[in-house]
């Protein structure tokens, strides 16, 4: 299986797309801590927790349960102000010179830096702790060479001559050795192939990967050999392989994007041509991160989160890879604009 794995030397061959230190662009996230809020922190100013004019709520007397407090804010603001996603926020949620619409994390907003550090170092620790879970493996129950002869599609002289070709080469695929020697043809091929995954095979005639680039970072692509060919209905995303399927690229995509993702493999020629148009294409800016420990990489994702301010964010494990990509703005839709498309991505091999 490859990993990516970006030393210091290999820095330079990077893709123009890959930014060292990018400058994220302001957002036009929403700001509406102006005139709107400040009835509301009026009212506050006016009225303490249990309803007396001119407390603060710092104030003193008895101490009420954190519960009844946070309930009679909710009560004072009518859901007008959102309520920080980390569950052990001590802010109580009131920073009205906070952005209200981002950052978001997962679906939360934080209306701290310290809170938004909280809640990715937590998206951390789990994708972390999901390592070597063993899902990512898969076994072929029939060898792709006995596969064919037992269906027919070639004899067993046909396979040996095949064998004794890729052992005098010291390697290649049998295929491309079963398809040189004449014995079969490439589209029979990749459907042993697919018998061998279960899988479907799909077409690429039809379709314009070049127009699902923002589906994930070009690294990914190149380095997993992975080609999205099309979304259908707005809910089900096919993603195309040449040799063999990655069950773990393709849930981290279904996590990342919402879609349903269902994989099958592309003829080996086709899926080649398909492949070096779609690298090609513009992809979002992607920045790399190198970090020595959990705490630190959460740090850094925190800190680049903050710089961006997304209006949606998500953490997701690809192999050894952190992938973290960020919306800067609202999308309509479920493919999304490249330009809109921020992607962080922290090599974790050596964590």
């Amino acid at each position: 299986m490859p990993l990516l794995a970006f030393g210091t030397s290999d820095r330079k061959n990077l893709p123009e797309n890959v930014e060292r230190q990018p400058q994220w662009p302001e957002t036009n996230a929403e700001d509406t801590s102006g005139s709107g809020f400040a009835a509301v922190e009026g009212r506050l100013d006016e009225a303490s927790d249990d309803g007396q004019p001119g407390r603060s709520q710092s104030g003193g007397g008895d101490p009420q349960p954190d519960g009844m407090r946070t309930g009679h804010r909710d009560r004072l603001l009518g859901g007008l102000v959102p309520r920080c996603a980390n569950v052990r926020c001590d802010s109580v949620w009131l920073r009205f010179w906070r952005r209200r619409r981002s950052p978001v994390f997962e679906g939360g907003w934080c209306c701290s830096e310290r809170c938004t550090r909280a809640m990715v170092t937590e998206a951390v620790s789990r994708e972390m702790r999901a390592r070597g879970s063993g899902t990512e493996r898969h076994r072929h129950r029939i060898p792709l060479g006995l596969l064919m002869v037992e269906r027919g599609w070639i004899s067993g002289k046909q396979l040996q001559d095949a064998l004794k070709m890729q052992r005098s080469a010291g390697g290649g695929r049998l295929g491309h050795w079963l398809v040189r020697q004449g014995a079969i043809d490439e589209t029979t091929v990749t459907r042993a192939v697919g018998s061998q995954w279960g899988c479907p095979v799909l077409a690429v005639e039809s379709y314009t990967p070049e127009g699902l680039t923002s589906m994930m970072p070009r690294l990914f692509l190149d380095a997993f050999g992975a080609l999205p060919l099309r979304v259908a209905a707005g809910k089900i995303l096919y993603l195309g392989f040449e040799e063999r399927l990655d069950p773990a690229l393709a849930l981290a995509v279904e996590r990342m994007s919402g879609l349903k993702v269902e994989s099958g493999l592309v003829q080996d020629s086709v899926f080649r041509a398909a492949h070096a148009r779609t690298l090609n294409a513009p992809f979002p800016r992607v920045k790399l991160v190198e970090a020595a420990s959990e705490p630190a990489i959460a740090a850094a994702l925190s800190r680049i989160i903050e710089q961006a301010l997304p209006v949606d964010s998500r953490l997701v494990r690809v192999h050894d890879c952190l992938w973290l990509r960020m919306w800067l703005r609202r999308q309509q839709g479920s493919i999304p604009d490249v330009e809109d498309i921020r992607d962080v991505i922290y090599t974790a091999g050596g964590a």
